[in-house]
């Protein structure tokens, strides 16, 4: 199952020392094979991408993946770059770039209309309680996409325990995304 953390500056810091700091513990402490650089609330995310990628080559078996920015994740030479459903009209062509393109998907329909744009993956959630998301949307919603489409499936949403990782893993998923579980 694959293992994909995401950054948010209250736990990884929003300025280029701190976070880079962060993420090299993280990387080094947990079983992690995808990071995602997010950070919604810092006025220049390019010196944090500059930093958080710095440390690709000390990681080289790990995807490292921008949020949102796809001229900078493409300038900068990330491995890819995570999308927000609405984001939708950007989704095909980048879908067939030299990225590896992850979408937020929070319904079926918006999983096949990624795996018809050819993305690497989706994320779906949230699938257990999180904090401002709205309800979860629970396993029966997961398990309604699994099987339905090729690409990967990560689980995203109140991801903490291993009992929650297993929960998943026995709808089918081909991995876990969460920012809590890899920091507390």
């Amino acid at each position: 199952m694959l293992r994909y953390a995401i950054t948010d500056p209250s736990y990884y810091g929003s300025d280029p020392f701190t976070l880079k700091k962060s993420v090299h513990r993280v990387l080094s402490n947990s079983k992690i094979d995808m990071i995602c650089l997010r950070d919604k609330i810092s006025p220049d995310y390019e010196p944090l991408a500059r930093a958080f990628l710095s440390l690709k080559p000390l990681f080289e078996n790990k995807l490292f993946f921008l949020h949102s920015d796809i001229d900078l994740a493409l300038r900068l030479r990330a491995d890819g770059v995570h999308l927000p459903s609405n984001i939708s009209k950007q989704i095909a062509e980048e879908g067939k770039s030299a990225l590896k393109v992850i979408v937020s998907t929070h319904s079926l329909k918006e999983a096949m209309e990624c795996e018809q744009a050819g993305v690497y993956g989706i994320t779906f959630g949230p699938v257990f309680s999180t904090p401002g998301k709205g309800p979860p949307k629970g396993l029966e919603k997961l398990k309604e996409i699994t099987g339905k489409i090729s690409i990967n499936i990560f689980a995203l949403g109140g991801i903490l325990t291993q009992e929650h990782i297993t929960a998943v893993k026995r709808v089918g998923v081909d991995g876990f995304a969460s920012i809590r579980y890899f920091v507390e």
